[in-house]
């Protein structure tokens, strides 16, 4: 899924925008980044966490038991 389907949905959702959705997704994006820089993981409930990983990369590891929707 890319960007403008992702805040599409979110729009949907919430009630917003898609703009404002677009914008709350960056900011996401950017702090799980910002985090994963530290050295420190990100959890996204229901989903899984970001960490950082071999040679300076972004790794996630997905929730068991969940599902793609």
């Amino acid at each position: 899924m890319k960007k403008p389907e992702i805040a599409k949905k979110m729009a949907r959702q919430t009630g917003g925008t898609r703009g404002a959705a677009a914008d709350r997704l960056d900011r996401m994006v950017q702090e799980i980044l910002d985090g994963v820089r530290q050295g420190k993981e990100t959890r996204l409930p229901g989903l899984g966490c970001f960490r950082p990983g071999a040679g300076g990369r972004l790794a996630f590891r997905r929730e068991r038991g969940k599902r793609r929707a």
